[in-house]
């Protein structure tokens, strides 16, 4: 059911510092981005795959971050892990091009389910 790491999850608590890294000292162009008020969320798809996310919607402290899978189908794996203990923090989260659900691993690491839209 899993497929491949999706995106790796990075928080930043100022938005315009993290910007200016990733875009001028790192070079990356920006893919998809979006914000509601002061909480934003920011890609950088890398030439050859594989995609950093940056945002500031929780209060994840900056320095941890969250492992994304790409799954093929996210209300069967969630039904799955349910069955098996797992608790979700909050419903499926819809995007532009996705459908996203949290939970954290067995060591309280956060996992993101990520489903890309056909």
């Amino acid at each position: 059911m899993i497929r491949k790491v999706a995106f790796t999850m990075l928080t930043m608590s100022d938005v315009s510092r993290a910007r200016k890294f990733y875009e001028e000292t790192l070079g990356l162009k920006v893919g998809l981005k979006g914000n509601q008020g002061d909480q934003w969320w920011i890609e950088y798809d890398l030439p050859e795959g594989g995609c950093i996310a940056l945002q500031n919607f929780d209060s994840t402290p900056p320095g941890g971050g969250a492992l994304a899978l790409e799954v093929e189908d996210l209300d069967a794996l969630m039904a799955h892990l349910k069955a098996n203990g797992v608790t979700f923090k909050g419903d499926i989260v819809p995007g532009p091009r996705c459908r996203m659900a949290m939970c954290n691993d067995s060591e309280g690491n956060p996992l993101v389910l990520h489903q890309l839209k056909h």
